[in-house]
């Protein structure tokens, strides 16, 4: 029989639902056994303790999107000062020159951050399959399994490329055929289903400037085959917008429509520029939307409508977005830039710090197709996330868990993913962090030695 762990007495706890944990909580092998109430001790016996009165729990934050290899290309000052459009043109001849150790570097470096930051489960979207890079996601599989943490990783895709009207260069673009004979291989081999599963696959081509309809067609029709889930980027720029019109002679939702998206299996990178209708029509259809505050700002895209859209029904989450466009991943930092960013847009009252942590958390988990994971529950994963507030930026602070937020928690003390301890004390579990940080930044140089 797996040890019993009582977390408990926390300086705080936020569940993501309406259950009294304030006494902490049991965790028992991979899952949470029981809730404790203020003042109650476990009904059953316990085989250890662990005191968290210094510490704020979270369920395990939750990121919905991300570009793992884009670790490499942080604050390239070519890029720093444009918008979406410019920044890919310029970036897509550097990514190019990609190769499987560096995509390994930038892997670890992207999920030891986001696990730093609080982070047990990340979604990624990779796209980029030049000669050479055939087995990507393979690489990612198993950082992944090395670091322990759970991830969607996605199958993305490009076959629209500069020389047919498209943003890419003809060089990553891949054949329909290749792209799908590799998204089954994918599915087969490391697909995992059902509740406390570590690795899945989804098929997620990339934008509509850099697909065509046809395989956004042939993906949704293998992902309901295989009963995997559906990821892209949407709406994130008028310039998109725009395209979608001129090509298309269609807006973004009604694209997405067309080639047979508009359904619960899809989740969306982005999602700002909708209209009233769009908005309802994507509630009604169960979508989710990855909220990418940072990513947003920094290259000036616009603020999603992330109330009005969960108001609507869209499981609404954070991401981090790719490491180029952030230029961090660091999920506890980014629900505090979704609290700010959507409070310009809705004001304190509706932009609360619970709802932001809300949609790090169980919103997230929702959008990814999760309810497992994303909140502390009896018989959810015991993924969860402890901040300390000893520091000076927390001196003075009342509330413990507005206070994460509010004055910029963006470490976490320790990480717990299926009832096993990954961060402890602010240290990864095995990781030679220097001699990741050195290996990186070497592999990031002899990418740009070329640009």
């Amino acid at each position: 029989m797996a040890e019993r762990i009582w977390i408990r007495n926390p300086l705080a706890v936020f569940t993501a639902n309406t259950e009294d944990a304030a006494g902490g909580f049991v965790v028992e092998g991979g899952t949470i056994a029981e809730l404790v109430p203020a003042g109650r001790e476990p009904q059953t016996c316990w085989g250890s303790v662990f005191d968290a009165g210094a510490h704020v729990v979270l369920p395990g934050l939750v990121n919905t999107h991300h570009h793992f290899y884009q670790t490499l290309t942080r604050a390239w000052r070519p890029v720093v000062n444009v918008p979406l459009f410019p920044w890919l043109v310029n970036l897509y001849p550097v990514w190019a020159r990609l190769t499987p150790e560096a995509l390994r570097l930038a892997t670890k470096a992207a999920l030891a951050e986001l696990l730093l930051s609080g982070c047990t489960t990340a979604a990624d979207h990779h796209y980029l399959f030049p000669a050479g890079m055939e087995d990507s996601v393979d690489v990612q599989v198993e950082v992944v399994r090395e670091l322990g943490m759970r991830a969607m990783l996605t199958r993305g895709s490009m076959t629209l490329g500069e020389d047919d009207g498209g943003l890419p260069p003809q060089r990553v673009v891949q054949s329909p055929e290749v792209i799908l004979e590799d998204s089954e291989r994918l599915i087969g081999r490391y697909h995992e289903r059902g509740p406390g599963a570590q690795i899945q696959i989804a098929l997620a081509p990339c934008s509509p400037f850099s697909v065509t309809p046809e395989i956004m067609k042939d993906s949704a029709a293998l992902a309901e085959s295989h009963d995997v889930r559906l990821h892209t980027h949407l709406a994130e720029t008028i310039d998109e917008e725009q395209f979608c019109l001129e090509r298309f002679g269609l807006r973004t939702v009604d694209y997405l429509e067309n080639v047979g998206w508009l359904g619960p299996r899809t989740w969306l990178g982005h999602g700002i520029h909708f209209n009233d209708d769009e908005v309802a029509r994507l509630g009604a259809a169960g979508i989710g939307v990855a909220h990418c505050p940072s990513s947003n700002m920094r290259l000036a895209s616009g603020i999603c409508r992330a109330v009005e859209l969960e108001d609507a029904g869209v499981h609404v989450g954070i991401g981090v977005d790719g490491s180029a466009s952030n230029d961090g991943s660091n999920m506890i930092l980014e629900a505090k830039q979704a609290l700010y960013l959507q409070r310009l847009r809705y004001g304190a009252e509706l932009a609360t710090p619970e709802r932001a942590l809300g949609w790090a958390t169980k919103g997230s988990a929702l959008a990814l197709g999760r309810t497992d994971i994303g909140e502390i529950a009896v018989g959810k994963q015991a993924d969860l996330a402890f901040f300390t507030l000893d520091g000076l930026r927390f001196s003075g602070s009342h509330d413990p868990l507005s206070a994460l937020l509010l004055c910029g928690a963006d470490r976490a003390d320790r990480v717990m993913v299926g009832g096993r301890w990954r961060v402890i004390d602010g240290r990864v579990e095995g990781l030679d962090l220097d001699g990741l940080i050195a290996d990186h930044s070497a592999a990031a140089c002899q990418l740009l030695a070329e640009a």
